[in-house]
């Protein structure tokens, strides 16, 4: 039987502990690695060169080995 959170919901269990995310912003990416490997699980980087070699330097020593990216927007206009 599957442990339960503290609102009695399923544990769910990592599939791939090397797996990270990365919400694509304009602006800045904010990227979540396995909980496990880090104290900071989420961080907020740039989006200049400089920022994504800050970002692939942050994943080495958490063991990341893939990377799932998001990147939805939305455009409004006025008539």
């Amino acid at each position: 039987m599957l442990r339960t959170t503290t609102d009695n919901r399923p544990e769910l269990k990592p599939v791939n502990s090397g797996a990270a995310a990365i919400d694509i912003g304009s602006k800045k990416h904010m990227a979540a690695v396995n909980p496990a490997s880090m104290d900071i699980l989420v961080r907020t980087f740039g989006t200049f060169t400089s920022d994504l070699h800050d970002l692939a330097d942050w994943f080495k020593p958490c063991g990341v080995t893939i990377v799932a990216m998001d990147s939805t927007g939305s455009q409004s206009t006025t008539c």
